[in-house]
């Protein structure tokens, strides 16, 4: 599986016997490719997919404190960070392939003899306002980029 949607795909196991004499946890079993074990990839991937910490521990089989506790660990905080990193990503990345088709609707309302004055105007008005913000970060990114090289040639 893509150590990037890992963490997304929750599976939740029941608790052992020894776990529940240990504290109620379980013991965690390294998942390959992962700095964590098991139950912390599965904490984390509920993290992501409940809407509170609480439904999340539940989720991941595991007691509310423990998840509060797993949560103040810098090494777990970095791995939810960068889990929560990757899901953005992925959802950045399905906007920008929807960004055509929105630019086609823009065009398409703009155009459109029978929308509203109001409407073309504001179509009208949204693409040039994103069409002045590109050619700024592409302005940015050419700046940036010489700045960048600029500091690595220095001695």
């Amino acid at each position: 599986m893509n150590s990037d949607l890992r963490v997304i795909a929750v599976v939740s196991r029941p608790k052992t016997a020894s776990a529940m004499q240990n504290g109620g946890e379980r013991p965690d079993a390294q998942c390959p490719g992962s700095k964590f074990g098991c139950e912390k990839e599965e904490a984390i991937a509920a993290l992501l997919t409940q809407r509170n910490v609480e439904e999340a521990a539940g989720a991941a089989g595991i007691g509310t404190q423990t998840l509060i506790r797993w949560l103040k660990i810098p090494e777990f905080q970095a791995a939810y960070r960068e889990a929560r990193r990757a899901a953005v990503s992925q959802s950045n990345a399905r906007l920008q392939q929807a960004s055509s088709a929105a630019v086609s609707t823009l065009l398409k309302i703009m155009v459109d003899a029978n929308a509203s004055a109001s409407a073309r105007v504001r179509a009208a008005d949204r693409i040039l306002e994103r069409a002045k913000q590109g050619v700024e970060n592409e302005d940015i990114e050419v700046r940036v980029a010489a700045l960048e090289q600029a500091t690595r040639q220095r001695p």
